[in-house]
């Protein structure tokens, strides 16, 4: 069974191999996507993050939810020598951190399930687990960012998660902590493989921040793989990205 529905502004698509499966197992994963677009969207006023952002909410009234968001963005911080940060000029947008997050906590629903084969996608991040309908590993297409119509590479995976960063979707949604005049133009696309889709997804923003040099950070962390597109069209992988192909 597969369902696709736009939450967040975004695609979510659930897809379980097993015709037998309980629907409300769905609705159970879609409602948690919406409860995180209402507690985090910065578009929306009555959201918790747009009341922290207008002052209207205090650190000690802070939700659950909210402080461990904060606790990994802040985490994820210092991980990354400080290319990857939430605030910017006072202002909070916690998006780097909550979509992956929010992928990989829908995957844990559906195990905690006794769900073993599924993918779980938000806005082309991806978290799976097991195998498909064909009962293979899943085949992922990275796309041609100069030709969104066009794949360029299809990655297999098992348990594992899959982020790719850039501003050709988006436009220029992601900024350099570090130079604020930074156009960010010298890589187009990155994706990263990691363990799960978290990891993948803020790991995946800071490399692309980090423009040319962010492959080279993705191949020296343990347990990641990258792919990475310049402008010019030329690719660049990890030394282990080749196993996935």
């Amino acid at each position: 069974m597969k369902e696709t529905r736009i939450i967040m502004g975004m695609p979510v698509i659930i897809e379980i191999p097993d015709e037998s499966i309980d629907k409300e197992i769905f609705e159970n994963v879609f409602n948690y996507f919406t409860y995180i677009d209402e507690k985090f969207s910065i578009y929306k006023d009555t959201s918790e993050i747009t009341k922290i952002n207008k002052d209207k909410i205090k650190k000690r009234e802070y939700s659950e939810d909210m402080k461990e968001v904060l606790r990994l963005s802040e985490e994820t911080k210092k991980e990354t020598n400080g290319f990857f940060d939430i605030m910017n000029d006072g202002f909070c947008d916690p998006s780097g951190t909550v979509k992956g997050w929010a992928i990989h906590n829908a995957a844990e629903m559906l195990r905690k399930n006794g769900i073993k084969d599924f993918y779980v996608e938000a806005g082309g991040d991806i978290e799976v687990e097991g195998k498909n309908k064909e009962d293979k590993p899943w085949a992922i297409g990275i796309a041609n960012p100069f030709d969104l119509k066009q794949v360029i590479k299809v990655v297999y995976l098992k348990d594992k998660g899959i982020a790719t960063s850039g501003t050709y979707i988006r436009g220029k949604h992601i900024y350099n902590p570090k130079d604020k005049n930074d156009p960010l133009d010298e890589v187009v696309s990155l994706t990263v493989i990691g363990p799960n889709v978290y990891e993948a997804d803020r790991f995946a923003t800071a490399a692309f921040v980090m423009g040319r040099e962010g492959i080279n950070f993705i191949n020296n962390l343990s347990g990641f793989e990258g792919y990475m597109i310049d402008k010019n069209g030329v690719a660049t992988m990890t030394e282990g990205f080749q196993k996935y192909i």
